[in-house]
């Protein structure tokens, strides 16, 4: 412990050298010159670069978007700089169009690459955050309340809280913080060939900080998320986040208290029927959120994303956040929605792991120790854009009625109403939504699209003509793609071959997914090396689902409707919509928009026709469709294959905890024996979101005994669904669309 605090005295007086870049009186006494300053500002260099602003107006048809140049810029002897001396970065947007490109040869203009600061601004309050917390009405109510149900003294409930307090509450040091900084810096460098971030989002994240209380959403694919988070916001000298940490990093030696003293405060993961806990972890929040004592930062998806999709948003803590402005205790709330893209993600082959089943490691010390070998991997490039302010006062206009919050005592607990909680999911799924519609992609995107429908491999040639029609049909689409300058193509595809070089190998012209080794594997083992490459490089595929979701539902729609009748296809749209809707981000009551937006993209791009009560596929149109067709073809088969098994091996009153890896062991056989090629459906996660499906549409219902929860089949149902997805019935009472 004396050797940390000794090497952490070590680092905050380097770090404090950094201050300014002018003549600077350094704590200790000593005034050092700009010149000198610079040297250590270029050693100490962030890689944090700000991206230019420019104005683009994309097509008026599409939707409104900005995206500012990516202008990657390092100082003289960054490390950076030698990895990437001769590179170009640029982002285009869907029409087309280059938006910027900036010099990094070293010869051009350079963008300031703002340094280390020390002030770290949260808002100075009358008492103790932890003393006003546990004097709040609220909870003291509470307290009463849990007293009286349970018969235990007023004063044993009050000492409960206070363990919970202290047990959640964060506790900031700012030298800990600028060890922080400096240690991130080091590994961002070693890990990153770039971080690429919105100016333009930055200086309105800024202005939102001083108007009103700041909720953060970033979306939530990697651990490095809310690490990447705070150290951008400390780089641009803004105030640094509150961020909500689940218990397990607590459990970190010395990790976990560092955490604490950089702003994360630690919460349960889930916290069942517990009054007491929740009703101190929300006023926790709102004391906060009332005295705008720093930026609140969690994720709105409530974990990790293993697969790269993103997940259904979790409420609990936005409708937390959005209660002192319900109960007219602030003026407003801001929340930004924020989308961090990373070219190559370092969990990448741990998260396939996990979906087939191998135990998530336990947070430790001594695991991170472990894992500093990635140090010596290269992760490629970051992209992270701060997105527009939104504000819940402007949201709520006209929707949500606050007068009846004056009826009763604000500090009296009370449930949303149905409203209310209605307009709370509405924000939630269009905060998740604007994320993805952010999200940056790079070539190994789309490459990695097209090498999900040919798992035996295909020419390289035909690779790089398939991601340039790809990456033609994405633009069109409204993606955002990060493409290299006037990059020849061949060299674009090997350049991502090579970044992801564990996944993929290209021998004698041809290119396929790593298999692992098969000489001496079992068949259970080879393929289990085998679902591990494809599940890894299906994550990739993940993160540009959300650009071709919609025309993709509306493809198999033509594919499984009676007729193609407006009415029959979209009859069918909304079925697949309603299977689907745990797998995707589908907001609830969307059904024509979406299907509307599906049809024109479709229309866009020469793929159908839209008659008077037909819907018309082109000559063109069939490789499009049969290409979007296919990006779902895993999700199909793996419904199908989750239907087959409660059909024909599902034992009556099948346990709910027995359910995944029983439904896992009959994949793997059909695999093995049948000649099944779908290694997503051995995907826990695809698993229990088809789970989730065959629930809503009354296939299986659960039923509770004790503590146990089985599921019951209703095999005809389910049998209904599976000939369904797999086109052999056609979906019943089609519901007229408004086209």
């Amino acid at each position: 412990m004396a050797a940390f605090a000794e090497a952490t005295r070590i680092f905050f007086r380097i770090i404090q050298t950094t201050h300014h870049l002018q003549n600077t009186a350094v704590p200790g006494g000593r005034t050092t010159s700009p010149a000198s300053l610079q040297k250590k500002m270029q050693e100490l260099a962030t890689l944090v670069t700000p991206a230019s602003q420019t104005d683009n107006t994309m097509d008026q048809d599409q939707y409104q978007r900005e995206w500012p140049a990516l202008r990657q810029t390092y100082p003289p002897g960054s490390p950076a700089l030698t990895r990437n001396a001769e590179r170009k970065h640029y982002t285009t947007r869907g029409t087309g169009q280059a938006v910027g490109s900036q010099d990094t040869t070293g010869s051009g203009n350079r963008t300031h690459v703002p340094g280390f600061h020390s002030a770290v601004r949260f808002r100075q309050l009358p008492r103790p955050l932890k003393t006003i917390v546990l004097q709040s009405e609220q909870l003291r109510y509470v307290i009463n309340q849990v007293s009286k149900e349970s018969g235990e003294a007023t004063d044993i409930v009050q000492e409960e809280a206070v363990a919970i307090v202290e047990e959640m509450a964060h506790r900031l040091q700012l030298s800990t913080i600028r060890f922080f900084a400096f240690a991130l810096s080091k590994a961002f460098k070693t890990l990153f060939r770039s971080v690429h971030v919105n100016e333009e989002g930055i200086q309105r994240l800024q202005q939102a900080i001083q108007e009103h209380p700041v909720v953060l959403l970033p979306s939530h694919r990697s651990y490095i998320d809310f690490l990447m988070m705070s150290y951008i916001l400390y780089t641009y000298d803004l105030s640094l986040p509150v961020i909500a940490a689940g218990m397990d990093f607590l459990g970190m030696k010395f990790v976990g208290e560092m955490l604490r003293m950089s702003g994360a405060f630690f919460i349960r993961r889930s916290f069942g029927g517990d009054k007491l806990y929740w009703a101190v972890f929300s006023e926790y929040v709102k004391t906060m959120l009332r005295n705008g004592y720093a930026p609140i930062e969690f994720f709105l998806e409530g974990t990790r994303s293993r697969t790269c999709k993103s997940l259904t948003p979790k409420l609990g803590l936005l409708n937390i956040v959005m209660d002192p402005f319900f109960k007219g205790e602030v003026f407003d709330v801001s929340l930004v929605p924020i989308s961090i893209s990373y070219e190559r993600v370092l969990e990448e082959t741990l998260y396939a792991r996990e979906l087939l089943g191998v135990p998530k490691p336990k947070e430790s010390t001594s695991g991170l120790l472990k894992a500093r070998r990635i140090l010596s991997e290269d992760y490629g490039s970051i992209h992270v854009y701060f997105g527009q302010p939104t504000s819940v006062r402007s949201l709520a206009q006209g929707k949500i009625n606050r007068s009846h919050y004056n009826l009763i005592p604000r500090f009296i607990p009370r449930k949303c109403s149905e409203d209310t909680q209605s307009f709370v999911n509405d924000t939630a799924y269009s905060l998740v939504r604007r994320q993805e519609e952010n999200m940056v992609l790079r070539p190994w995107v789309l490459i990695a699209t097209i090498l999900m429908q040919n798992l035996d491999g295909m020419d390289s040639e035909l690779l790089a003509e398939q991601t340039t029609w790809l990456r033609g049909l994405a633009m069109a689409f409204g993606a955002f793609l990060d493409w290299p300058d006037q990059a020849p193509i061949a060299k674009v595809v090997s350049s991502s071959l090579a970044l992801h070089h564990g996944l993929v190998c290209s021998s004698g012209g041809r290119v396929r997914l790593e298999e692992g080794p098969q000489e001496t594997a079992s068949p259970e083992e080879a393929l289990f090396n085998r679902a591990v490459g494809v599940l890894s490089c299906a994550s990739y595929r993940n993160q540009i689902l959300h650009i071709f979701l919609r025309p993709a539902l509306v493809a198999v729609a033509l594919e499984t409707a009676a007729t193609s009748r407006n009415d029959d296809v979209y009859g069918s749209f909304v079925y697949l919509r309603n299977v689907f809707s745990n797998e995707f981000i589908l907001c609830p009551g969307a059904d024509v928009q979406d299907f509307e937006e599906g049809c024109y993209l479709l229309m866009k791009c020469g793929a159908v026709q839209m008659l008077t009560q037909d819907i018309v596929v082109t000559e063109r149109g069939q490789s499009i469709l049969s290409f979007l067709s296919g990006m779902l073809e895993p999700f199909l088969q793996g419904y199908q294959v989750v239907c087959r098994y409660f059909c024909e091996e599902a034992s009556e009153g099948l346990m709910e905890k027995e359910y995944v890896p029983a439904v896992r062991s009959f994949a793997v056989k059909r695999i093995l024996s049948d000649g099944l090629k779908c290694y997503e459906a051995l995907s826990s996660d695809l698993q229990k979101n088809a789970l989730a499906a065959l629930l809503r549409l009354n296939a299986l219902r659960k039923v509770k005994a004790a503590d146990q929860v089985s599921l019951k089949v209703n095999k005809m149902a389910a049998k209904a669904v599976e000939d369904t997805l797999g086109g052999k019935v056609p979906v019943q009472k089609p519901v007229l669309a408004r086209l």
